[in-house]
């Protein structure tokens, strides 16, 4: 291997490592690898900056704000409302939910289609009895699902046809892709139908025996002079609330644990409860307990103050800081009154508590906080507790008439998928749908970013050899296996990428070595790309492998364990029916 090939591989192993233990975000990890090699000699300029010059980052961001008209305008509320209207009696099975949901996701960003359903799809959980946890991962599996069967179902596509096009050949049609996706959505989809009910755990809300169990964490201090002061944890009615559980009793530093029910409060008691979402909201209501988060609440708590859930994304700034650390009210407007983790007992002062990657946030806030911060990477998913349901507005059937036309237009070629989908985003701010800066707010600039830059590392893999070493290695290992184990090395090296890093930087990295290939043993180029865009949608095995899967982390009240069951049989489902369909089509 040349100098050049060394060097490309120290540089990629080490963005890796910074991605995988979540050191750096990875428009940052990305951004940081492919400069490496531009002062490293390995590229040039021209090549280090060439995604920047390709119609995918341009497309992608025309899309998003697309997609964010379809968000604001709750386009899609009457098709949900439709799919999970009870018959006959009895509640909507999964699949009249999640087909749907797949065939939107065919079209749309993933990411606002579940931003849009979950909070509905919860509430709709509660109502019929249904467990949240049986129901989310599916959701965002579907829309996964969904997206691989057109050009414009996710971003990986597009970075993949803009790929194609700097190797000299045409873009994708809308549609080309469904020569394998539309194979995998249809198996994907019926492992998860079939699956989901038996692998998936049902945590309807936490046992109030059971300090560990699902639910947030809160604290509230007992207010001196208060009614509950000199009284007894059973005599103030703590000891058995309905869904909420006292863990513990932090008294002039010493903490209390487990509480008796004759123990007696005193003034300044902290109490730390453990309780779902709609009860801990109540236990700001409760004569003697003031939140321990009184300053900050005071600063919000207005006549028009409301309570938002927020799910915290890897790439948020939140991320493994604390809320003292960020100034959380200062720079939110909000005040965080309670944290959930899923699986356990978030412990400690919720200033001083370390934010992780998929927890839930429950904040008071203003009425304005979700549309300030719904299209920000900070939140992952931002969702108002309690209010009437969303409805559909006045500017939903125009918004559905304008993604209508792009598909046509891109279908019958009449336009460029770039051109139409450039047409549609100016169309629906022509037409006051959006408003200039809820479309810039719309794009989700560090996936903008990502793409951009995942094109440097593409062309260093390709001009210092890199890529052709690996496919060689790929094809000799596999040697046994004739064509068919070159296509398996292929995809399971997509998988386990997309895993590690962003799908984008993914299908970068591994298109040079697919072409090669595909060189080596006689695959179509044009297939197995088609299969390389397919390959690195496939996130089935983390929670932070895909946003839409750290989106209903903390709404499902998973644990990092819950998505290799159905994951984990789903993936092998997907690679399988990739290298069937690829087999049997070459």
């Amino acid at each position: 291997m040349s100098g050049d090939a060394w060097v490309t591989l120290a540089v990629l192993v080490a963005m890796f490592v910074v991605l995988a233990t979540d050191r750096l975000t990875p428009v940052v990890a990305v951004t940081a690898a492919t400069i490496s090699l531009l002062l490293l000699g390995v590229i040039d300029a021209a090549e280090a900056f060439s995604g920047f010059s390709n119609p995918a980052p341009v497309t992608v961001a025309a899309l998003y704000v697309v997609a964010g008209a379809v968000d604001k305008t709750q386009a899609l509320q009457p098709l949900l409302a439709f799919v999970l209207r009870p018959r006959a009696g009895r509640p909507a099975p999964a699949s009249r939910l999640l087909i749907p949901a797949a065939a939107a996701s065919a079209f749309l960003a993933n990411t606002p289609i579940v931003a849009m359903l979950v909070p509905s799809v919860t509430s709709w959980c509660r109502r019929v009895g249904q467990a949240p946890s049986k129901v989310l991962i599916p959701l965002s599996y579907a829309t996964i699902l969904g997206g691989v069967m057109t050009a414009i179902g996710t971003s990986t596509n597009l970075v993949v046809s803009g790929l194609v096009t700097e190797a000299g050949g045409e873009p994708f049609e809308i549609f080309e892709l469904a020569r394998v996706g539309l194979p995998v959505a249809l198996v994907g989809l019926t492992v998860v139908l079939v699956l989901a009910p038996r692998v998936l755990p049902d945590r309807r809300g936490p046992d109030p025996s059971d300090p560990e169990t699902r639910g947030y964490t809160v604290s509230m201090v007992v207010v001196p002079d208060g009614p509950l002061v000199g009284g007894t944890v059973e005599e103030g009615g703590l000891r058995h609330l309905q869904g909420v559980f006292l863990v513990e009793i932090e008294r002039y530093g010493r903490v209390i644990a487990p509480v008796a029910p004759d123990l007696v409060l005193v003034g300044n008691d902290r109490l730390t409860f453990v309780g779902n979402v709609d009860l801990v909201v109540d236990l700001q209501q409760t004569r003697g307990l003031r939140s321990a988060e009184a300053p900050h609440v005071a600063f919000v708590d207005t006549p028009r103050h409301t309570f938002v859930e927020a799910v915290v994304g890897s790439a948020s700034p939140l991320a493994g800081r604390t809320l003292r650390e960020i100034d959380f009210r200062a720079r939110y407007q909000a005040a965080v009154l309670a944290i959930h983790r899923s699986g356990q007992r978030v412990p400690g002062k919720l200033g001083t508590v370390r934010v992780r990657p998929g927890d839930t946030l429950l904040l008071l806030a203003d009425e304005g906080f979700a549309g300030r911060w719904r299209h920000h990477e900070d939140f992952l998913l931002v969702a108002r507790r309690g209010g009437p349901s969303p409805t559909a507005t006045r500017y939903a059937p125009v918004t559905l008439a304008v993604v209508g036309l792009l598909v046509l237009l891109t279908a019958l070629g009449v336009m460029s998928l770039l051109n139409a989908a450039l047409l549609a985003a100016l169309a629906l701010v022509a037409i006051g749908v959006l408003r200039p800066s809820e479309a810039r707010d719309s794009v989700n600039l560090d996936v903008i970013l990502v793409i951009g830059a995942a094109f440097g590392l593409g062309a260093a893999v390709q001009t210092s050899g890199l890529a052709e070493q690996i496919g060689d290695s790929i094809v000799t290992a596999t040697d046994g296996f004739g064509d068919v184990g070159a296509l398996v090395g292929l995809v399971l090296m997509v998988v386990v990428f997309t895993e590690l890093i962003t799908n984008a930087a993914a299908v970068v990295i591994a298109f040079p070595i697919a072409m090669n290939i595909a060189d080596d043993v006689g695959y179509d180029p044009r297939l197995l790309a088609i299969a390389l865009a397919v390959a690195g949608s496939a996130s089935f095995l983390t929670p932070v492998g895909y946003q839409t899967n750290t989106m209903v982390y903390g709404p499902g009240g998973y644990r990092f364990t819950d998505y290799l069951r159905l994951g984990a049989p789903l993936s092998f489902a997907v690679m399988t029916t990739i290298i069937v369909t690829v087999v049997v089509q070459s």
